[in-house]
């Protein structure tokens, strides 16, 4: 299969270089969805230029930086269920970014640094460190974006690239200064962020791009078993609509390798306004977002319980958003919401603290809480969220923004007043063996303060 995989990438590369050595045409005289407006499009940079740009290089600076309110109010201020906060009731520094895009002749590369508390927040889930040697977490959790590659000038425009990538699959882009929303709905918050591998970005004209991807697997930075993932992405884009899929396939149940994971992500944008010289509403646009997903073997049957195979274990969830910008695109008025059934939690976003239900992922001699969430084959979990926000943007690089959320699940979830830490919400306070757990519960409200920057 290995093998099968590498002469499939070298025949490939084979052909692109053949191609590219009869074309006429100067290295990036293609350049990818030229003159296409991205800047409405959720998930992508509003900006429409960067002030750290010259010939060879495109630098950004982002800092992601929040205050939140749980109406819980969670005695160890800790955050269950997101990858977007950590601490109830403080100033957190998010993320900070620094970075950018080279190029020289072809040869391009993205690095971005990745420091607050989502270097530890969204890899939390990822098991692949605990298989083998040398430790993948500390090694990777300060890099959100690492990869090199080369630009070939086929078609319009043909990249090939190596390293640490977003993934993309739920629509939300990684950078919250990026999104209409700070906190995901259940659909992007409990999908892969990253992806570790190789992706080839093909783009047939500057209206489609089809991207094939060779990677170790879902949201990991190693290998889970031994058969790497695959998956891509098809795109359409023009200045007012952009529809896209994302689908994926791999073996990612840790030493389970006889289980297989089958996802589909599709999303349809849609800008049904826009006049951004106007005092009023100057854009209207909207985003839907729908996901499905199974696993099947290795004790578990996909769609449906089988006496013999095992018991369901599906993904289907859904997201919509509508968003409207007004004077001058200076404010933004965003609403919407979604849900999730996850037969099996495999791709739920397991609590913290005490509830984790996995060994600390940068501390392996740490075992998992006394009081575990239960994530065995056969559980249920379903969700439904909407939340509602306001953005002021004085300038293209930097958003104020304040957020109202409320989210459901079906099972005791959310941080209640008790924490998920101890009886005193400080990890050192010795846990009594009897009459105390986790207060887990079902509903929270919260609030959010944020301020993005990016230059």
């Amino acid at each position: 299969m290995k093998k099968y995989y590498l002469l499939s990438i070298f025949t490939f590369l084979s052909l692109i270089k053949m191609y590219a050595q009869t074309n006429e045409k100067p290295i990036l005289s293609q350049i990818p969805f030229e003159g296409i407006d991205q800047t409405w499009q959720n998930g992508s940079d509003r900006r429409d230029s960067s002030v750290l740009q010259n010939q060879y290089f495109t630098g950004s600076i982002m800092v992601d930086a929040n205050a939140t309110h749980s109406f819980n109010n969670p005695i160890d201020h800790t955050v269950v269920g997101s990858t977007a906060l950590a601490r109830n009731d403080e100033m957190e520094v998010s993320c900070a970014s620094i970075g950018g895009e080279f190029n020289y002749h072809g040869a391009r590369g993205r690095i971005f640094t990745q420091f607050g508390t989502r270097s530890t927040v969204v890899p939390r889930n990822d098991l692949s460190p605990y298989r083998g040697q040398y430790d993948l977490a500390d090694v990777y959790r300060y890099i959100s974006e690492a990869y090199g590659g080369y630009h070939f000038n086929v078609l319009h425009g043909i990249n090939v690239d190596y390293g640490m990538f977003m993934s993309y699959i739920g629509l939300n882009s990684y950078y919250q200064v990026e999104n209409w929303e700070y906190q995901a709905s259940y659909t992007s918050d409990n999908t892969p962020w990253f992806f570790n591998g190789m992706r080839i970005q093909i783009f047939l004209s500057n209206n489609w791009k089809i991207e094939p991807w060779i990677i170790n697997g879902w949201q990991s930075y190693g290998m889970f078993n031994s058969q790497p993932g695959v998956g891509g992405n098809i795109t359409y884009m023009n200045n007012n609509l952009k529809v896209l899929t994302n689908d994926y396939f791999g073996a990612d149940a840790p030493g389970i390798p006889a289980r297989h994971r089958f996802h589909s992500d599709n999303s349809l944008l849609y800008r049904y306004y826009n006049n951004k010289q106007s005092s009023g509403i100057s854009q209207l646009a909207f985003s839907l977002t729908g996901d499905l997903g199974y696993e099947v073997g290795g004790g578990v049957n996909g769609f449906s319980r089988d006496s013999v195979k095992g018991p369901a274990q599906y993904f289907i969830s859904g997201m919509f958003y509508n968003r409207m910008w007004f004077h001058y695109n200076q404010f933004a008025w965003t609403f919407g919401g979604g849900m999730m059934t996850n037969p099996g939690r495999y791709l739920v976003l397991y609590p913290t603290g005490d509830a984790s239900p996995l060994p600390n992922p940068y501390n392996p001699t740490l075992g998992a809480g006394t009081h575990p969430f239960n994530a065995n084959t056969g559980t249920f979990f379903t969700g439904w969220d909407v939340s509602t926000n306001f953005d002021w943007m004085p300038n293209q690089s930097i958003t104020f923004r304040i957020e109202f959320v409320h989210r459901e699940s079906s099972v005791p979830y959310f941080a209640g007043h008790g924490g998920v830490t101890s009886p005193s919400g400080y990890t050192y306070t010795p846990i009594p063996a009897t009459g105390w757990a986790p207060d887990l519960v079902k509903s929270e409200s919260r609030i959010i303060f944020a301020m993005l920057f990016r230059i």
